[in-house]
């Protein structure tokens, strides 16, 4: 009866912490270990756990124990739907704690996790789905300290990675969902990375996206594009995965209108062109390519797919630097938003923005000028340089893009319009010396005879 009292106890917050401090936790897990298969004392110690283990310092007291094994123990020989989810609901408590999470991954809670989604699967009774995200739930948590994803992982060979296959293929959504949300954890990891990719998961990605791409799960979407921009982050990856085509597949979801999967799949297509001149020198000429991107630029709902968006349309110059790739942009009417984007307040999007801007003058500037001074680009540019908010790169960058912008005739005399050369003077005594340096260059070449310039 004393236990039942504990258990009881654990109730009331203002005693939790006194049972902890008085040793509960070590004689708990004791019990658990003695009497395993007494089905009172587990239950009611398990009630205990479970009403103690939201403490932090009942999570510390019960990593200096064995409670991982004797709840893998338990979770391996039940099959009452009821005991299932109370062991879950400890387990998933348990899992917040990294020393935990590693003790439960070498004890085999992945079998046995395995083994109920494997037995719940075809199921549709509700306590049966209830026991089925309990675990799957419990699945993700473990993958979330580096330390029980590697052991999970195990090269390629462990139980999850080897179900992963069938969950991404099944009619169950909570499964695909796991499925792809294990692969985005593994991937965390360069050289798992480069193992998966090998191993051929990132076609079992794009066959689960297809069957989302209408009207499906913006979760599972979203999860998949996760995994697959993880999964392209390693240079060999990146190669592997476009020449077997995942860009083109991918862009079958332009047409979706949910602003997370239209945000994922931004990252990810950014992410695979990184360093890739060839690819993105044929996406940036993809007229449905950059329609939708100048759509979702121009996007004032969604902040974050706008600014995704504008960091693509960025990426496909710098990376391209093909003048076939700023006409189509151009035409696209795009180079007013990566004009917009030079003026962010963030200062990552403004350096992206002045550096593509830079290579798009040095590589066609006659072609662009004129949407140059449609969106006002030298007046913008002579703000940014006259914020003392703006960093040091930023207003060198800033400089470099003006110096380019020099070289025409006609946006020279804007610059002199505007007044920038007394903006530069200034800027020539600034602290950093690079931007010192940057200023007194712009200077001379404003100082240059008109006729020594381009039209």
């Amino acid at each position: 009866y004393s236990w039942i009292l504990i258990s009881a106890f654990t109730f009331l917050d203002d005693l939790q912490e006194q049972l902890v401090a008085a040793g509960v936790i070590t004689s708990v897990v004791r019990i658990l270990s003695t009497y395993p298969d007494n089905e009172a004392l587990v239950r009611v110690n398990l009630l205990a756990l479970s009403n103690l283990a939201d403490l932090d310092t009942a999570k510390e007291a019960l990593s200096k124990t064995k409670v991982a094994e004797q709840l893998v123990h338990q979770l391996r020989q039940v099959n009452h739907h009821e005991k299932v989810e109370i062991i879950l609901e400890v387990l998933q408590t348990l899992a917040e704690n990294d020393a935990l999470k590693l003790q439960l991954a070498e004890a085999g809670i992945q079998d046995a996790v395995s083994e109920i989604l494997s037995r719940l699967q075809d199921s549709s009774k509700p306590e049966d789905m209830c026991s089925l995200k309990a675990a799957s739930d419990l699945i993700v948590s473990l993958l979330l300290g580096d330390e029980s994803m590697q052991q999970l992982f195990a090269e390629g060979r462990g139980v999850i990675y080897q179900s992963v296959g069938t969950w991404l293929a099944s009619k169950h959504t909570q499964l695909q969902l796991t499925g792809a949300l294990a692969i985005a954890n593994f991937a965390r990891n360069d050289s798992n990375c480069v193992r998966m990719v090998q191993l051929g998961v990132v076609h079992q990605l794009l066959d689960l996206l297809e069957q989302h791409v209408e009207s499906g799960d913006v979760s599972v979407q979203h999860a998949a594009l996760s995994a697959l921009r993880n999964l392209a982050i390693p240079v060999a990856n990146k190669i592997q995965m476009l020449e077997e085509g995942v860009g083109k597949r991918i862009q079958m979801l332009l047409r979706s209108e949910m602003p997370p999967v239209q945000f994922k799949l931004l990252g990810t297509l950014r992410m695979l062109i990184d360093g890739q001149a060839e690819v993105a020198e044929e996406m940036g000429q993809d007229p449905t390519l950059l329609n939708r991107l100048v759509q979702w630029c121009g996007s004032k709902d969604h902040a974050g797919v706008c600014g995704e968006a504008n960091r693509l349309l960025a990426s496909l110059l710098r990376h391209s630097r093909s003048p076939e790739v700023v006409q189509a942009i151009q035409e696209a009417q795009g180079v007013k938003h990566l004009v917009s984007m030079a003026t962010s307040e963030h200062v990552i999007m403004q350096n992206e923005a002045l550096i593509a801007l830079a290579i798009a003058s040095a590589i066609s500037l006659e072609s662009i000028k004129e949407a140059f001074k449609e969106a006002q680009l030298v007046q913008n540019i002579h703000q940014l340089l006259q914020e003392e908010s703006a960093g040091p790169e930023v207003k060198y960058n800033a400089i470099g893009l003006l110096c380019s912008l020099l070289n025409s005739a006609e946006l020279r005399q804007e610059a002199e319009k505007d007044q920038v050369t007394g903006t530069l003077e200034t800027l020539c005594g600034h602290s950093n010396g690079n931007v010192a340096k940057q200023a007194l260059m712009a200077l001379q070449i404003l100082n240059e005879e008109p006729s020594l310039l381009g039209p």
